[in-house]
């Protein structure tokens, strides 16, 4: 009778294969579409608010400064343009795990078999992918309250943005590991939004030194991409190359603060803790 229940098992019954990387991203990209689809009061508030505020600068700017600001509208939509961009991909992982936090489920990210880390960042790279659709609604509003024309090479747009909030994705994992550490700390942690304007206004060609901060470099490579038309090929290979060290140090920085701050956590005994 056994032999008979094994003879006629088929591959159906046979254990299911692994999960891999490839089947975490695509789960957490569904997710977020998710989210996005069945929440989309609070998707359309975010780009309202980002509008709202870019309004208020556009037309406050106006009255005050007049004709200096309409010299530099162009460098100021590119500038807002990558802020929300920062924004979003820093908020992706520090506001994320505060969230994990509060609802107690931190620790079924820790148990999973990929680890807590990766899913962190897996989730960080799918919350970059869905900042990046909103901020284009952004900018394209942007582009039509203020008359602006740039340069919108989609290749050269994505590639040097990407790789400017890549280094903010790395605080942004510092930021979470101090979070699952610490708990409560995001008033401390939301005030470095407000530092991301002035990188991204840093003043990279009268201080050299500067283009190795986060988002510096990205963000006068990303001008001269959208203002001056610069397409990604025509950048120096020494600029690329810069750009591709500070988001790849930063990042890999950042993971090593978070995987540090849970390991720290699991043994104080206080991963779950609130």
């Amino acid at each position: 009778m056994t032999e008979d229940r094994v003879s006629t098992r088929t591959d159906a019954d046979a254990d299911p294969r692994p999960a891999t990387r490839w089947h975490l991203l695509r789960a957490v990209l569904v997710r977020e579409f998710l989210i996005t689809v069945r929440y989309p009061a609070n998707a359309v508030g975010g780009v309202v608010v980002a509008v709202f505020f870019f309004g208020v600068l556009f037309y406050g700017g106006t009255l005050l400064a007049g004709q200096a600001l309409a010299d530099s509208l162009s460098g100021i939509v590119v500038g807002y343009f990558l802020w929300t961009l920062s924004v979003g991909a820093y908020s992706s992982i520090s506001n994320d795990v505060g969230s994990e936090v509060q609802w107690g489920t931190l620790e079924r990210h820790v148990t999973t078999p990929f680890g807590f880390a990766p899913v962190a960042l897996i989730k960080g790279v799918a919350k970059v992918v869905r900042t990046f659709l909103t901020s284009a609604v952004v900018l394209a509003v942007m582009l039509l309250l203020t008359g602006t024309r740039l340069a919108l090479d989609p290749l050269t747009v994505v590639v040097v943005a990407g790789l400017a909030v890549t280094s903010v994705l790395g605080l942004g994992f510092a930021a979470g590991g101090l979070t699952v550490l610490y708990k409560r700390v995001g008033t401390w942690l939301n005030l470095l939004q407000f530092g991301f304007v002035v990188l991204v206004s840093a003043p990279v060609f009268d201080a050299p030194w500067l283009r190795v901060l986060p988002l510096a470099h990205g963000s006068a490579l990303l001008q001269r991409a959208m203002v001056d038309g610069v397409r990604l090929w025509q950048f120096g290979l020494g600029d690329l190359a810069l750009l591709v060290a500070v988001a790849a140090a930063y990042l890999a920085g950042g993971y090593a603060v978070f995987h540090y701050a849970t390991r720290r956590a699991r043994r104080l005994g206080v991963l779950g803790d609130y």
